[in-house]
């Protein structure tokens, strides 16, 4: 809204909160609904579509797989069975680094091997695999953004993490140094400096101008592609604790949990391609700038999107 876009959000809000909309029209609609998909595509003339509407947490996709399958593959074929049937021309998909899974060198490459060690991963190569089938059978052009660790809050402060459970590790630090629950660590022997994992942190807004960026390139009549979106830094579990401690002045209480299946030892990426082929530069580079941003709306949001559960 902000580019000058008309929004429209559609959502089942099954892990999302009407708060979050804002000014923009809410639409509740489940993925899977294709006639309710193509009714709101064909109603307010829709141009382009940007997909969020995976799960996304490791764990639970290695315990159901078959329900990772069902939403995350299911969903978005019938997404896309309405956008061409509609004639929708344009897609981005939100996707993820876990299409890499162990990765063979770091910083990541986007051409390099695609082997996922968890269900979560595969769902979504699934989809970034199919869409090149579907530009050469329907002219759908598309965009996959592969995030690393989405993190941070809106710099306004109008927008923040809300989860029902919360698996997120820096909003779970916050909560742990502001007498939450402690945060538990899962692993600290992996080959890594500090025994924890290394990730590679980007923030919400530089994720938000990515996608901008991939929709102007796609009206311009761009081809297909595949992006990673990282910092190009690697910040381990220990650091990502640390830095919450520095920001918020207050400890984070943790303890070492066993290992998660499906969690690799290390992800972060190389950025140049989006940098070169779209222009994309990240302005949140530093992790404790990151974390100040999700601060800020932990303390003027303490309860999340209460206002609609009152």
């Amino acid at each position: 809204m902000r580019a000058g876009r008309r929004v429209i959000i559609y959502d089942n809000l099954s892990a999302g909160h009407r708060a979050a909309a804002g000014d923009a029209e809410l639409v509740e609609g489940d993925v899977h609904d294709i006639a309710r998909l193509r009714e709101v595509m064909r109603s307010r003339e829709v141009s382009a579509v940007m997909h969020f509407a995976a799960w996304l947490a490791v764990g639970e996709s290695v315990r159901d797989p078959a329900g990772y399958y069902a939403n995350n593959v299911g969903g978005s074929l019938t997404l896309l069975e309405a956008m061409v049937r509609e004639s929708v021309g344009h897609f981005v998909l939100s996707s993820t680094c876990a299409v890499f899974g162990e990765p063979t060198r770091l910083p990541i490459a986007e051409d390099d091997p695609k082997n996922p060690i968890n269900p979560y991963g595969e769902t979504k190569l699934a989809i970034e695999r199919a869409l090149p089938h579907y530009g050469r059978a329907y002219g759908l052009r598309s965009v996959s953004l592969r995030y690393f660790n989405a993190a941070g809050a809106d710099p306004d402060g109008d927008l923040g993490e809300d989860h029902d459970p919360e698996i997120h590790l820096i909003p779970l630090a916050i909560r742990a140094a502001t007498g939450g629950p402690g945060l538990r660590v899962f692993g600290d022997d992996y080959p890594t400096p500090d025994g924890t994992c290394l990730r590679d942190y980007i923030h919400v807004a530089d994720l938000a101008d990515a996608h901008r960026l991939a929709l102007d390139a796609l009206e311009r009549n761009g081809g297909s592609a595949c992006y990673n979106l990282g910092n190009g830094r690697a910040h381990s579990v220990r650091q990502v604790i640390e830095a919450v401690g520095r920001v918020t002045g207050r400890d984070v209480a943790w303890q070492v949990a066993p290992r998660r299946a499906g969690d690799p030892a290390a992800l972060f990426a190389s950025n140049t391609k989006i940098q070169q082929e779209l222009g994309w530069r990240p302005r949140y580079a530093d992790l404790e700038a990151i974390v100040e941003t999700a601060w800020r709306w932990h303390r003027t949001h303490p309860h999340g999107f209460a206002e609609e559960r009152s």
